[in-house]
């Protein structure tokens, strides 16, 4: 009995190790391909150039962000003011007579006649000269500069008397200097004189006469001095200021622009 249970042990033993090759063994990985190298490129330099040299990684310095140092803002651009007392306008030179200081542009006598001419210091109610002269005295132009107002017709009533057609014939000038010249009851209107030509000193605007509300009284040639207004504005262009000193000075030769500012 012994020997039959060590025979069928034994006979056990060899049965359990065939079923124990014949089992796959367990999930196992298979082993990992070897990874081939990454081919490694060398660029062959041209004939006669040196080859760069590499740098280990373990010792190339790191790169850093160039450095900028910024540059100092420029200061803001302010215009500068100019100080009222240092600002200058050009305009017309003004001088006051009996100071002896010539203008820059030439001035003469308003009327050239062979007769006796005359005028008073003073005018009736406003500033202004009544030159008296012969009938058909010549009115020329007191400087250079720009016609801009003509009547050519003698239009005055006396039941009316309008303020705008006392003067009858009459010529205005606005001279280069800036001053408004302004003469009246004249006889005649020179050829070429209307608004917006061009004269010279001396040049002839017209013959004196007695027109408008001048009828009836000597020949004279009323002359006013003012700024320069519009066409239409009779009272401006009548005189604002006083003629005599002006009117002294050109008889004698003198060289002088009116002070509108007087």
């Amino acid at each position: 009995m012994a020997v039959f249970r060590f025979t069928l042990a034994i006979a056990l033993s060899c049965a359990l190790m065939a079923c124990a090759e014949q089992q796959p063994p367990a999930s196992v990985a298979p082993p990992a391909q070897p990874t081939a190298p990454a081919p490694v490129i060398q660029a062959h330099p041209a004939p006669g150039a040196t080859a760069p040299q590499s740098v280990p990684s373990a010792t190339a310095a790191p790169t850093h962000a160039p450095t900028v140092t910024p540059q100092a803002a420029a200061p803001a651009r302010t215009a500068t003011a100019i100080p009222a007392a240092t600002a200058t306008v050009a305009q017309a030179p003004t001088v006051v007579p009996g100071v002896g200081q010539a203008a820059e542009w030439l001035h003469v006598f308003p009327v050239r006649s062979d007769g006796k001419i005359s005028y008073g210091r003073y005018h009736h109610d406003y500033p202004a000269a009544d030159i008296f002269c012969p009938a058909g005295s010549e009115f020329v132009a007191v400087t250079d500069g720009v016609v801009d107002f003509v009547s050519r017709e003698d239009i005055w009533d006396p039941h009316v008397n309008d303020g705008a057609t006392r003067g009858g014939l009459s010529v205005a000038i606005v001279g280069d200097d800036g001053v408004r010249y302004y003469g009246s009851h004249l006889s005649q209107i020179a050829d070429g004189i209307a608004p917006g030509a061009w004269v010279q000193a001396g040049q002839l605007l017209g013959l004196t006469g007695h027109s408008g509300d001048a009828r009836g009284l000597d020949p004279h040639l009323h002359f006013g001095i003012s700024h320069p207004t519009t066409p239409d504005d009779w009272q401006v262009r009548r005189g604002e200021i006083a003629p005599y000193e002006y009117l002294r000075a050109w008889q004698r030769g003198e060289n002088i622009t009116p002070d509108l500012t007087r």
